[in-house]
């Protein structure tokens, strides 16, 4: 049994370990990881919480990546993957009803540049004790064009000399930063700081780009689909009907092949004169 706290007290949710692929960890003790899977998704807690809105609840199951969030067909407001083992921060489906995404206590120190454009209208992004280290991962922050509350404690970065006025220049609609409110005169310090061209020569000594090394491989050259279909694959996972469409879909994305209706769409094209 798995132990949840409501807010009426605690709760206990069994879970069957049969419907949970668990993976091996190497070690002196015997642990696991578990993907996110449909299934998963599906066994996983949900209600509505205390501001009435769906929350998800996926806390404490050593998830180590999101993948699979098409699953949830869009249904819910606030999704809690706090307490997992995840270590970067990426999208897997257009979530547009999501305005809460709640990451305490994993293993993040990566965050995909275009992670944001899953999530277009995330408000809350609560990325508490994770392993964030260097100035340059909050530009990738950037993509989640309406985030209004960030929260980065626990984090390395917040050690960097200039942090928060970065993270306030980089994220111009930001409200609350690490639960501290960002007032006009810090939005004032930021913009002295790093506007103009002595601003700008500061975050490239402060926050220079990652190397190529660093960066992985583009998932054309993993897959062969181009930027543009795997775009409209993630619509139509988007739009599925059915779980079962959904991971027929999510499984094209992830070996690169074409869907049947994406390639009749294509196929069709040339033909429209």
């Amino acid at each position: 049994q798995r132990r949840v706290h409501g807010g009426s007290g605690q709760r206990f949710l069994s879970i069957s370990v049969f419907a949970r692929p668990l993976l091996p960890i190497s070690g002196h003790c015997r642990s696991y990881i578990m993907r996110l899977t449909i299934d998963v998704i599906q066994q996983a807690r949900q209600y509505v919480n205390a501001i009435r809105e769906r929350e998800l609840d996926l806390r404490g199951y050593k998830i180590p990546a999101i993948e699979n969030l098409g699953a949830t067909l869009d249904q819910f407001s606030t999704i809690d993957l706090s307490d997992n083992e995840i270590i970067k921060l990426q999208g897997s489906a257009p979530l547009r009803r999501l305005r809460t995404l709640l990451l305490n206590n994993n293993r993040i120190m990566r965050i995909s540049e275009d992670a944001g454009n899953d999530f277009p209208n995330l408000e809350n992004l609560i990325l508490t004790n994770n392993r964030i280290t260097t100035l340059s991962d909050i530009d990738a922050l950037a993509s989640f064009k309406k985030v209004i509350r960030l929260s980065l404690v626990g984090n390395p970065v917040v050690t960097k000399e200039h942090y928060r006025l970065y993270t306030i220049y980089k994220l111009p609609k930001l409200r609350v930063l690490d639960f501290e409110r960002v007032r006009l005169k810090d939005r004032q310090q930021a913009a002295i700081l790093f506007g103009g061209e002595e601003g700008q020569k500061l975050i490239a000594s402060i926050a220079p780009p990652r190397g190529d090394s660093s960066k992985p491989a583009p998932a054309t050259a993993a897959t062969g689909l181009t930027p543009e279909q795997i775009a409209k694959i993630k619509t139509l996972i988007a739009n599925a009907s059915s779980l079962s469409e959904i991971e027929r879909l999510d499984k094209a994305l992830k070996t690169g092949k074409i869907p049947q209706e994406l390639h009749d769409a294509e196929s069709a094209t040339p033909m429209e004169m």
